[in-house]
C-alpha cells in the first residue's frame, strides 16, 4: 500500500510566527526571514539548535536564499533546501517538511516561506515552445471569463462575487499581519472601472512581500524538549498534485476538487468535517469555485451561501479567517506557510477578535501557477 502522512509517524505544527504582509520595501528579506522564524521559535519554545532541517519556499529571491539569512542565527550544520512552486512554493516547502519528520529523518523541521518582489519570468517562457495565448490572456483576464461563465451558467451576480472581497477584507481589518487591513464595502469594491470583465480592482490580490514559518515536530521531539502538547497542532492529510485533462470544465477547480478528496481521503474526513479553510483566493471568483469543488457547497450555491454567512465568523465553515489573499496578500512565497499558521492559530483559539468559534479541523489549499494544487488538512 502506497503511503502518506496517515500511515506515519505522528506530524505536529508546535510553533507557527509572521513578519507582516506588506507593500514593496526597502526592507531586505533576511529582516523578513528572521522576524517570522524568531517568532515560531519563540512560540513553540524551540531553540534553534534544536531545528535539524530547514525548507525555505521562495519564487523570487534567486538562488541560495536561505543561509544569508539563517547564519544569523548560528552556524548549527543544519540541512537547507530551497523550495520553487510558484504561489504555491511555501505549502510545498511546509509539505516536504512534514514529509521529511513523518519519515523519521527529523524530529524538529522548519517550513519558511519569504519573498520580495522581482521581475521574475516563468521557466515557460524559454522552453522553446511558444505560448500562443501568453501575450492575449492575462490571470486576471483568465479568471474574469470564469467569472464571466460562473455568473451565466448559476445566475450569480456580480454583486454576489465582490462579497467575497467584502467578506475577506472584515477579516483582514482584524488581522494585524495583513497587508490591507481596512475594510471596504460592497460599494467600495465595485467602484472604479473593473480590470477585466467584472473584476474591479479590490476583487485582485496585492502582490507584497513578507514572510512565515512554522516549526513540524515529531511526537518525541514533543516529549524530549518538553513542547506545550496542548498547543501542538496535528498535521492529518498533505497532499500535492499537478493538473490532468478535465475536457470543457475548469482546470482550476477540477485539479482542486482532486486534490482535496484524496487530502479527505488520507485525513478519513469529509467536507462536514471541515471548520475553516484558507484557500487560494487571488481573485475573487476563485473563492466561490473552490468552495463548492471541496464539497462544501453544492454547485452553483456558493454565491448564495457566501450572501447567507454560511462561509463567515461563526458561519458554517469560516473561509479565509486571515484575510485570504485577497486581503492578508500574496507575496508569494510565504502565502502557503502563512495560511498555515493562521489555521494554528485558530485551532489553538488564540486568534482574538477574528476567532471562528469552536473550529477543531482545519483545511489549507494553494495553486501554483495553475499547474500544481496542495491541500492540507489539520486537527487539534
Amino acid at each position: 500500500m502506497r503511503s502518506h502522512l496517515g500511515t506515519m509517524r505522528p506530524v505536529y505544527v508546535a510553533g507557527v510566527g509572521m513578519h507582516p504582509y506588506q507593500k514593496p520595501s526597502g526592507t531586505p528579506y533576511v529582516q523578513l526571514g528572521l522576524t517570522a522564524v524568531r517568532a515560531a521559535l519563540a512560540d513553540g519554545a524551540v531553540g534553534w539548535r534544536d531545528v535539524e532541517s530547514v525548507y525555505t519556499g521562495t519564487a523570487m529571491l534567486g538562488m541560495a536564499a536561505s543561509r544569508p539569512m539563517l547564519k544569523h542565527l548560528g552556524a548549527t550544520g543544519v540541512t537547507m533546501t530551497q523550495v520553487e512552486n510558484a504561489s504555491a512554493s511555501g505549502s510545498s516547502a511546509f509539505r516536504l517538511a512534514c514529509l521529511e519528520v513523518a519519515a523519521g529523518v527529523s524530529d524538529v523541521a522548519l517550513a519558511l516561506g519569504v519573498d520580495k518582489p522581482a521581475m521574475v519570468l516563468p521557466a515557460a517562457t524559454q522552453s522553446g515552445v511558444a505560448e500562443l495565448s501568453a501575450s492575449r490572456v492575462a490571470p486576471v483576464t483568465h479568471f474574469a471569463l470564469l467569472a464571466d461563465e460562473y455568473m451565466t451558467r448559476y445566475g450569480a451576480t456580480a454583486e454576489q462575487l465582490a462579497g467575497v472581497a467584502v467578506k475577506n477584507y472584515s477579516n483582514a481589518a482584524l488581522n494585524p499581519n495583513a497587508q490591507r487591513r481596512k475594510p471596504y464595502s460592497l460599494d467600495d469594491v465595485l467602484a472604479g472601472p473593473p480590470i477585466s470583465g467584472v473584476l474591479t480592482r479590490l476583487q485582485c490580490c496585492p502582490i507584497g512581500e513578507g514572510a512565515a514559518a512554522v516549526i513540524v515536530v515529531s511526537e518525541d521531539a514533543i516529549e524530549r524538549l518538553g513542547l506545550d502538547a496542548a498547543r501542538c497542532i496535528r498535521v492529518l492529510a498533505s497532499v500535492q498534485r499537478s493538473e490532468e485533462l478535465y475536457g470543457t470544465k475548469s482546470f482550476d477547480a477540477e485539479l482542486t476538487r482532486a486534490t482535496t478528496a484524496q487530502a479527505y481521503a488520507e485525513s478519513g474526513l469529509g467536507p462536514a468535517d471541515i471548520d475553516l479553510v484558507e484557500l487560494h483566493d487571488a481573485f475573487s471568483v476563485e473563492e466561490l469555485q473552490y468552495v463548492e469543488a471541496m464539497g462544501l457547497a453544492d454547485e452553483g450555491t456558493a454565491a448564495t451561501e457566501l450572501a447567507d454567512g454560511a462561509f463567515s465568523r461563526g458561519g458554517r465553515v469560516a473561509v479565509n479567517t486571515s484575510g485570504g489573499l485577497l486581503g492578508a496578500g500574496h507575496p508569494i512565497g510565504p502565502t502557503g506557510v502563512g495560511q498555515i499558521v493562521e489555521i494554528a492559530t485558530q485551532l489553538r483559539d488564540e486568534a482574538g477578535e477574528r476567532q471562528h468559534p469552536g473550529a477543531r479541523i482545519g483545511l489549507a489549499h494553494m495553486v501554483g501557477l495553475g499547474a500544481v494544487c496542495a491541500v492540507h488538512v489539520l486537527g487539534r
